[in-house]
């Protein structure tokens, strides 16, 4: 029989203190499941959104102010130095200088004229639930990785344009008991087409899927224009980092650096995550604030893979080297890329481009369309397997976002297209459907895992129309449950 001393009641005491500790230090090193208070915020794909490529197209070149590479109806024709997001270049005295350029479109007389705000895709792919205030007014909001501002639809709005808007939900400040009036703070985000939206600045409670935010800067919109207020979102919720907020004098910490100072997530997990559901899964589509879902990271049966993020220009951008067709690399040497939720393409280097559509028998590029189109009938073993780097290593593009939407003529707009002018690629939804995506703010690094999506054996010729139900047509108050996406094979 084993007896107790003095000596073994140490020893075990030692023991069980280093396998505590060493306990503690593994649980703190993993981010949070989702069995604690932090749970997921749902997206919610948009019933009203209609996919166009070349109206998504124009509204990158209005929002990056880029020149296009490739002909088509709109072009640039000059350039002002600003401040503000778009376009950025490099820092000039803290602040960002821009370079914003001023989209036109050629008639059919051959002018120049005004780019038709229903030349543009103004409206969102994915929306999200949020509360903002209290008792809390619930919103769907776009949430974009390419910006840093928060704004909403509100009363300070011309009664006009309220009126005319009900589809939209409106942010009452008068009712909320804490909301704080920022004296003096004004907003304004411009594009290339001269369309804006602006307003003043106040702080209140911002709660996400559970999690409140206190005091975060609200950009209440008074002006928006007519590119900014046909979109059905209520609003925007940048994630992009804060140094290109456009409040003024002093910009607003965005929510994600409030949730990280008022240590609303954990140290260990100063980080976001999303995961957007592409037309054939059965999953839902997600955002996470403070954990990684791991059953997500689980079915895929690998680990994350992290790179650096350079975010002197504020956004999430990182070292995109090379990208492979039919497994032949094509090296890009020096090459960055921007992962952006708010953009639906994915825009690319013109080389790399025509790699792409170079291997889709019958892709052309329609001067028309201002993008690369391919034949809607192709079937899946005839489209090329593509993949960007993500840091050092590759992680392939879903064979079915290859392409975006029919173009009524028997062809389909490519999800790949030029980014002209720029300098980095744009990976929008295209891309980021493809992946599980870790924004992670507090180590300033982006994180991925190829999600496992089965294949498809021909582009369905509905498939820009096969949708699962909406919050429209359900009925069912958004926020309120957990929206599932269920596709028919």
């Amino acid at each position: 029989m084993w007896h107790s001393t003095p000596y073994s009641q140490s020893r075990f005491a030692l023991l069980f203190h280093l396998f505590f500790a060493l306990y503690l230090s593994l649980t703190a090193a993993l981010p949070l499941s989702s069995d604690t208070n932090l749970t997921k915020v749902p997206l919610v794909y948009n019933p009203k959104y209609e996919k166009n490529g070349t109206k998504s197209y124009v509204s990158l070149l209005t929002k990056y102010s880029f020149a296009p590479t490739k002909e088509g109806p709109y072009f640039i024709t000059d350039q002002v130095n600003e401040q503000g997001k778009h376009g950025v270049l490099k820092k000039v005295g803290g602040r960002a200088q821009v370079r914003r350029n001023v989209l036109r479109k050629r008639q059919d007389n051959g002018q120049a004229g005004e780019v038709p705000a229903e030349d543009q895709q103004n409206d969102s792919m994915y929306l999200a639930p949020v509360k903002i205030g209290t008792p809390g007014q619930k919103f769907m909001l776009d949430f974009d990785t390419g910006s840093a501002d928060l704004w909403v639809w509100s009363t300070e709005l011309p009664s006009s344009l309220q009126s005319q808007s009900s589809k939209h939900r409106i942010f009452n400040p008068d009712k909320s008991s804490t909301y704080k009036n920022m004296d003096g703070y004004t907003w304004k985000i411009q594009y290339g087409d001269s369309s804006s939206a602006s307003g003043t600045v106040g702080t209140d409670n911002v709660n996400l899927g559970g999690l409140v935010v206190k005091n975060q800067g609200i950009e209440l919109a008074s002006q928006l224009s007519q590119q900014f207020a046909q979109g059905v979102g209520d609003g925007l919720l940048g994630l992009a980092f804060g140094s290109i907020n456009t409040v003024r004098p002093h910009p607003v910490k965005t929510p994600v650096e409030n949730m990280i100072e008022q240590k609303e997530i954990p140290p260990s997990a100063e980080l976001f995550t999303a995961k957007l559901s592409s037309y054939r899964d059965n999953e839902d589509s997600f955002y996470t604030f403070g954990y990684i879902d791991q059953d997500t990271v689980k079915a895929s049966g690998q680990d994350v893979y992290y790179t650096p993020v350079d975010n002197s220009q504020g956004f999430w951008m990182f070292g995109s080297g090379s990208a492979t067709v039919n497994g032949k690399t094509i090296n890009r040497s020096g090459n960055t890329a921007i992962a952006d939720t708010g953009t639906t393409l994915a825009l690319i280097d013109d080389n790399t481009c025509e790699a792409i559509y170079n291997a889709i028998p019958g892709a052309k590029y329609d001067q028309t369309q201002q993008g690369y189109t391919f034949p809607k009938s192709t079937s899946a073993d005839k489209l090329p397997t593509v993949s960007f780097a993500v840091g050092g290593k590759q992680f392939y593009v879903q064979k079915e976002d290859l392409a975006f939407a029919d173009i009524g003529n028997g062809y389909v707009y490519g999800g790949i297209q030029s980014r002209g002018s720029m300098s980095f690629d744009i990976l929008g939804d295209t891309f980021l459907k493809s992946i599980y995506a870790i924004f992670d703010q507090g180590n300033t690094r982006f994180g991925a895992v190829q999600r496992v999506v089965q294949g498809i054996t021909q582009i369905p010729h509905n498939f820009h129309q096969k949708r699962a139900k909406s919050y429209a047509s359900t009925g069912i108050e958004p926020g309120l449950r957990r929206w599932q996406r269920r596709i028919s094979p």
